[in-house]
Parts: structure tokens; C-alpha cells; sequence
């Protein structure tokens, strides 16, 4: 069995943490807990005949006063990178989080994840500043931990996009 080394990375709160305990345990808390280093979670997923071993680490979301340590990377396949739109700062995180990526890993395939669907009446920003992450992004996705929309399509799009192509 195959398996891959996967980040959850953004800005603080943006739902990481929510996002991975409701796809590994299928739980949602609306207490906020602050993720302190990385938390690691495993969850074997079946994309056609193939099994495949995710290794999900969530990293401590970035702030104006704590950087992702690129050590957080070393080994990592992919990753997802999470804005939460009613808070359009997150998003010069996730560009920030993307450049570090390919200046200490090169290109990884990831996905562009626009949390908290279930608030989209409270999206501020407009998704456009967020356009050339989403033209190389393996896809673009909406989600919601709390109402569980779009979490598994996330994950899987992402695995997907981790397997070796065949023939």
C-alpha cells in the first residue's frame, strides 16, 4: 500500500484542524483549539483499485507572529491549502504558504480549499485575488467541516492526484 505524506496548511483558523477530525473521526467541535506544532492523523482511502495511506499532518496555522518551519515539509506529496472567505487576510497566507512550498519542495499537487461554505453568505472577499493559486491548483473546492460538505471530495481529489498515473 502505498502512502503519502499530506499538509493541511493556512492561516490560523481557518478550519485545518476542524477540516481533518471531521474526515478521519467524522466529528465536529465548535470549541476552537489552537493547533500547537503539527498533529498527525492516518486515514487509508480507496481511489479506484488503489489503496492509499494519507499521512495528514495539520501545521499550526501562520499569524504575523509564527512562520510554518519548512522542516514541517520535508517529505510531504501534497498539500491543502485552506482561506476561510470571510477573512480575506487569509488569503495573502495562503500565498505565502504556497510560495514557501515551492521554494522548499518545488511544485506539489494541492488543493485549493475555500472553507466555512456554510458561512458563504458572510464571504467578504473576492475569490479573484486568489486566481493564480487557483489556476495551478489540482481543484478548487468549497467545504464545510461543520455541515461535512465537500471534506471528502477534498481529500480524494488530493489523493487522486497523489497516485501514480497508470500505463
Amino acid at each position: 500500500m502505498l502512502q503519502k505524506k499530506v499538509c493541511m496548511l493556512g492561516a490560523f483558523a481557518v478550519g485545518k484542524t476542524s477540516l481533518v477530525r471531521r474526515y478521519v473521526d467524522s466529528i465536529f467541535s465548535e470549541k476552537y483549539t489552537t493547533t500547537i506544532g503539527v498533529k498527525i492523523d492516518k486515514k487509508v482511502v480507496n481511489i479506484g483499485e488503489q489503496e492509499l495511506s494519507l499521512l495528514l499532518w495539520d501545521v499550526y496555522g501562520e499569524d504575523n507572529h509564527q512562520k510554518v518551519l519548512p522542516a514541517y515539509l520535508r517529505g510531504m506529496a501534497g498539500y491543502l491549502l485552506v482561506v476561510d472567505p470571510t477573512r480575506p487576510n487569509t488569503y495573502k497566507s495562503a500565498l505565502s504558504l504556497h510560495d514557501l512550498v515551492n521554494n522548499t519542495l518545488g511544485p506539489k499537487p494541492f488543493v485549493l480549499v475555500l472553507n466555512k461554505s456554510d458561512l458563504k453568505d458572510e464571504w467578504e472577499a473576492d475569490i479573484a485575488e486568489l486566481q493564480q493559486l487557483a489556476n495551478v491548483a489540482v481543484a478548487v473546492m468549497e467545504t464545510s467541516a461543520k455541515t461535512d460538505s465537500g471534506v471528502n471530495e477534498m481529500f480524494e481529489a488530493l489523493a487522486s492526484a497523489l497516485l501514480p498515473i497508470n500505463g
